[in-house]
């Protein structure tokens, strides 16, 4: 079919939650493009269309090396699409999966094209709200590309389905929450689409898209390192920074991020990721912290005091006061000299009261604010003791570390090779959990663990999940079965080889193939390396159906001419011999009792006659025994 009088569609290369895309051709700029379709049940969702169209046109102003770049959009009968770039590659979560995990050195050269297709974005204010493996595509050259630019803002709530699971695992707090989404909301995704390429996994999974999302909201991101070996501290770090769960504590901007991402390679090994405090005062949290171990809270009331009693809180308190005072009393003096206003003694006193209190109540709001945070950090610190729970945390700072018993760690054993079965076994009875990532493989069998993340006989705490690659087999590669059809059977071998592929011949007689060229081959299409192909060669014409040569001669032309028809043979008449009897067979070029394969043509060679009128010879009829 065609849209628009331009765009043929050719095959459906992809399907998702709001669209189908298909491959087609432009008609006018003879070029191949990708179309997303909006899929019918969202047609009637007026508002849902408006979006859709407001957002393509947007992103349609997007050109970028590291954005798949739309070219049109619009609807045609019932029909919205948007025609983009096609790009012949496979989408990075198809990568991840294919090589269980990618280096980190390569999955920051990745990652720093996306942050360009990014950056290139948020400049003219497009928000992705959507950044994840599935919308990054890696092209046959290399060239990292992001897709659906701007689209994402057009599923409302009312048009999220089951599809949003693959979403949800990349979506930031506020956009769980159903709040406001702004650049650093794309930053967080970019930070998980990060953690999963270098360890194969993401960090929060669960039985539904609700359960995933209270995660995001409520769990801390653990460092890459804790599910994976040989992450460096600058990639931890980078991954951390853009996953905090306040946008103020992120990357402010993606050309920060790039800036680091560019360090990492340069020097993995530093640690030069600047983390945002947690609270606005340093020496607040280094006050709490350092008195972790004290008994701070056994009394809300002695807090207060002491507090209260602080000399800078008096200073503060006393030098507002007597500012206050003291301008107070200038006033009154010039008051005196100079205009001789008649404010009495009891108004100073109650101004100089009512300003006291305005000094005291702002103390006290202060107050509150910081015994509420202290009940907040040394609460926490005082439940994580009482559950015995070991949280898998990474180190911001050389100190302030939570520290772990040697009762509570416990040495990772060595599970290549088993079962993943027998693997989570021997990691459960330690108290270890793991993660399952499929990697295909040549060498070790299906079923079996080819590597695990955290090398045997590491030191970790308990509970620490253990990333497993289990083995899925050989890889499987589609590829294209080549059009063998009127080669050579060498030619067709050679041809199958070339394409991984494994063949087997049929050698049918035929009656219209050359002896030796392929008449057919199956199947047709694509299919699996290493496939078998069945070539159907040509043995010649079968001579079974032979047949043998009778007399003609003397019979008539129409006599001589139907006895080859019924046989199977073609005849060519030439009148061409003098003499002899008019009409009648003088020669023919297949000798009587010769093989003649049907189909086969035979010319036979007609008398003229002589110039006077002659008796015409009693016709014969060939014998039943001699046509046979």
């Amino acid at each position: 079919m065609f849209i628009a009088d331009r765009y043929e569609i050719l095959e459906q290369i992809g399907t998702g939650g709001m669209s189908d895309v298909y491959k087609a051709k432009c008609h006018k700029l003879n070029r191949f493009v990708a179309i997303k379709v909006m899929k019918p049940e969202f047609n009637e969702d007026k508002n849902f269309v408006t979006k859709f169209r407001a957002e393509a046109q947007a992103a349609a102003g997007l050109t970028h090396p590291n954005i798949v770049n739309v070219y049109d959009v619009g609807d045609e009968n019932g029909i919205y699409y948007i025609v983009m770039e096609l790009v012949e590659g496979i989408t990075l979560k198809k990568y991840i999966e294919k090589k269980g995990r990618i280096p980190y050195k390569e999955a920051v050269s990745i990652a720093i094209q996306v942050a360009n297709g990014m950056e290139a974005a948020h400049s003219h204010h497009i928000i992705h709200r959507d950044i994840k493996p599935q919308n990054i595509i890696i092209s046959k050259d290399g060239k990292v590309k992001v897709t659906d630019f701007g689209i994402a803002k057009a599923a409302t709530s009312s048009t999220i389905n089951s599809a949003a699971m693959g979403s949800v695992h990349y979506i930031s707090p506020e956009q769980a929450r159903g709040g406001y989404s702004d650049e650093r909301s794309d930053i967080y995704s970019f930070g998980i689409t990060l953690f999963e390429m270098v360890t194969g996994t993401v960090p929060f999974d669960g039985d539904s898209t609700v359960a995933v999302a209270v995660q995001h909201i409520q769990d801390e991101i653990p460092a890459p390192s804790t599910a994976a070996d040989d992450i460096p501290i600058s990639v931890d770090k980078i991954v951390l920074k853009c996953t905090q769960k306040k946008t103020e504590r992120r990357y402010l901007n993606v050309a920060e991020l790039i800036v680091d991402l560019k360090k990492s390679l340069v020097m993995p090994d530093v640690d030069f990721v600047k983390m945002a405090p947690v609270y606005g005062s340093v020496d607040l949290n280094k006050s709490v912290m350092d008195n972790e171990e004290e008994d701070v809270l056994s009394d809300d009331e002695e807090l207060d005091d002491d507090m209260l009693n602080d000399d800078d809180d008096d200073d503060m308190l006393n030098d507002d006061d007597d500012d206050m005072l003291n301008d107070d009393d200038d006033d009154d003096d010039s008051d005196d000299e100079e205009e001789d206003s008649d404010i009495d003694d009891e108004s100073n006193d109650k101004l100089d009261k009512a300003m006291k209190w305005i000094g005291v109540g702002i103390v006290a709001i202060i107050l509150i604010i910081t015994i509420f945070i202290i009940v907040k950090l040394v609460g926490s610190s005082s439940s994580s003791k009482e559950n015995n729970t070991t949280a898998v945390t990474t180190e911001t700072t050389k100190s302030n570390t939570t520290k772990t018993t040697a009762g509570d760690r416990v040495a990772v054993p060595d599970v290549k090779g088993k079962t993943k079965e027998e693997a989570g076994k021997a990691l459960n009875d330690l108290g270890l959990g793991y993660t399952v990532v499929s990697q295909a493989s040549d060498t070790v069998a299906e079923g079996l663990v080819i590597s695990q993340g955290t090398s045997a006989g590491t030191q970790v705490a308990k509970n620490t999940s253990v990333v497993l690659t289990v083995s899925t087999g050989k890889d499987i590669v589609e590829v294209t079965i080549p059009d063998v059809k009127g080669k050579t059977e060498a030619e067709a071998i050679a041809a199958l080889q070339n394409a991984k592929l494994s063949y087997t011949v049929e050698y049918p007689y035929s009656d219209d193939v050359e002896q030796g060229k392929v008449i057919s081959y199956s199947p047709t299409g694509k299919t699996t390396e290493g496939s078998t192909v069945t070539l159907v060669v040509s043995r010649g014409k079968d001579p079974s159906s032979n047949v043998t040569m009778t007399n003609l001669v003397g019979f008539t032309d129409s006599g001589a001419e139907q006895w080859l028809i019924d046989n199977g043979l073609k005849a060519t008449i030439k009148y061409d011999v003098k003499g002899g009897t008019k009409g009648t067979v003088a020669t023919q070029d297949y000798p009587s009792g010769s093989t003649v394969a049907k189909g086969t043509t035979v010319t036979i060679h007609i008398y003229l006659g002589e110039e006077t009128t002659t008796a015409s010879p009693t016709q014969q009829t060939p014998s039943t025994t001699a046509a046979q």
